[in-house]
């Protein structure tokens, strides 16, 4: 049989003498072929060269436009015949790497998928509903995942190579970046993705998830009005960020909030807000500007509220103090096992600040500033919940104290699902009369004795 080139805009281009007997490319298996991906790169290097650098082709659009007429002008080049399906295939495909994210772009459109791990060229990984599947995307090769991630970083200034070989990115949509190279990576060029979900959740979704029960979300929304500091803590992945978005969504719209990230992340819906972001240095070791710049900046915007995305270093000082200074109602986030581990590790990271504080005054600092913890996991199943939400009370000698006000009973696994509930511990906690000096009500019997749950 034999296959009609498919007409391409511009006029054909005789084949040399001995290359017009050339065999046809079949549709069977044609986008693992090796035929295929060797013109594909051809065609590829050819649009690369091809296109302006001088920024005549600005928008997206007349990128696009100008990416399809260069592909027909390669193809004329060519002397390979290929049906109308593989010629499409293969221009979505060039169209991906310039435009778009390459082999990445089908599961981005995927909005069941919530994290994408990209394992060298050959190794693509996804999760689902908090499982891991192995999927059949492939790169070309390693230069072609670097390429990838250079076009990731090229909108928001970063920069990664051999001397700086890890960076921290985010998309447009706000989904989470990490890139990592060789010789660091030992698997070739690396990049992880998180992403969100397009929709922005609500409380109510966090409780039709199960990951709160709608009585405990009302205490938590009663305490981001109190203004009460309170301070999310979990592991990678417990959805840390989700619950510090929902928690903001609380704070009153006549409230001015400044937002400080090392990535932006954070999707606040009130009308005034300043977001900042973090800057690294540049090539020459110059211009970072880190968490801790951003703290001590914004306590001289007049913020009403600080929002942090996530404290890792020495700017749980700065951000304590702020907290202790007339900032009531401060959220933030931290990477910990349990609340009491979180008071542990915000206490290590005001060491790092290096002054010479004794532990008794740093952890009196802690005491003062905090209010509550939220303590979320990421369950066997997959699932987040929330599991303590823990009161700091004080200090009795040289300790923090400590008390529940909220645990996750387990019950067990039922058809692969946890089975469970965030129950009261029967204690009252302090921070009540603050809510309801705020005007604010809650159901009396809120913290009363839990009931077990019937299997």
């Amino acid at each position: 049989m034999v296959l009609r080139r498919v007409g391409p805009t511009l006029p054909e281009t005789p084949a040399p003498a001995g290359q017009r007997d050339q065999p046809a490319v079949t549709t069977a298996g044609a986008g693992q072929s090796p035929e295929v991906q060797a013109l594909k790169k051809r065609v590829l290097n050819y649009i690369i060269a091809s296109m302006p650098t001088d920024g005549q082709f600005a928008t997206l659009e007349q990128t696009q436009r100008q990416a399809e007429i260069l592909f027909d002008e390669a193809m004329q080049r060519e002397t390979m015949l290929i049906p109308r399906s593989v010629r499409q295939r293969l221009l979505e495909q060039v169209l991906a790497d310039i435009t778009g994210y390459g082999p990445l772009d089908r599961l981005l459109q995927d909005d069941t998928i919530t994290e994408i791990m990209v394992n060298g060229p050959n190794s693509v990984y996804v999760e689902r509903r908090g499982k891991l599947e192995k999927t059949d995307v492939r790169f070309d090769s390693n230069e072609h995942v670097v390429r990838v991630i250079h076009r990731i970083l090229a909108p928001i200034g970063r920069h990664i190579d051999e001397f700086s070989p890890m960076v921290d990115a985010r998309l447009p949509d706000g989904a989470r970046v990490n890139a990592v190279l060789p010789p660091v990576s030992l698997v070739g060029p690396t990049m992880n993705i998180r992403r969100f979900p397009k929709k922005r959740l609500s409380g109510q979704d966090l409780v039709n998830f199960g990951t709160v029960t709608e009585p405990v979300l009302r205490f938590l929304e009663s305490a981001v009005k109190a203004r009460l500091n309170i301070v999310i803590s979990g592991g990678t992945g417990s959805g840390k960020t989700t619950l510090l978005n929902i928690l903001s969504s609380f704070i009153p719209e006549t409230e001015r909030i400044v937002t400080i990230e090392d990535i932006a992340e954070l999707q606040l819906q009130q009308e005034h807000v300043v977001t900042l972001e973090a800057r690294k240095p540049n090539l020459e070791g110059k211009g970072e500007i880190s968490l801790r710049d951003l703290v001590i900046n914004a306590l001289r915007m007049r913020p009403d509220r600080i929002v942090v995305g996530e404290v890792r270093g020495k700017e749980a000082l700065d951000m304590l103090q702020a907290m202790n200074t007339g900032h009531d109602g401060s959220l933030t986030t931290a990477h910990s096992n349990s609340p009491r581990d979180t008071l542990s590790r915000i206490e290590t990271m005001v060491m790092m600040a290096g002054f010479p504080l004794p532990v008794k005054a740093i952890r009196e600092q802690i005491s003062r500033a905090i209010n509550l913890i939220v303590h979320q996991e990421r369950m066997r199943d997959g699932s987040r919940k929330i599991v303590q939400i823990t009161e700091v009370t004080g200090m009795e000698g040289d300790l923090i104290v400590l008390q529940d006000i909220f645990t996750f009973v387990h019950e067990g696994m039922r058809d692969g699902k946890v089975i469970g509930s965030l129950q009261p511990t029967g204690v009252r906690p302090r921070c009540y009369e603050q809510i309801m000096q705020a005007g604010l009500s809650l159901p009396p019997d809120l913290f009363g004795k839990p009931t077990l749950m019937r299997r």
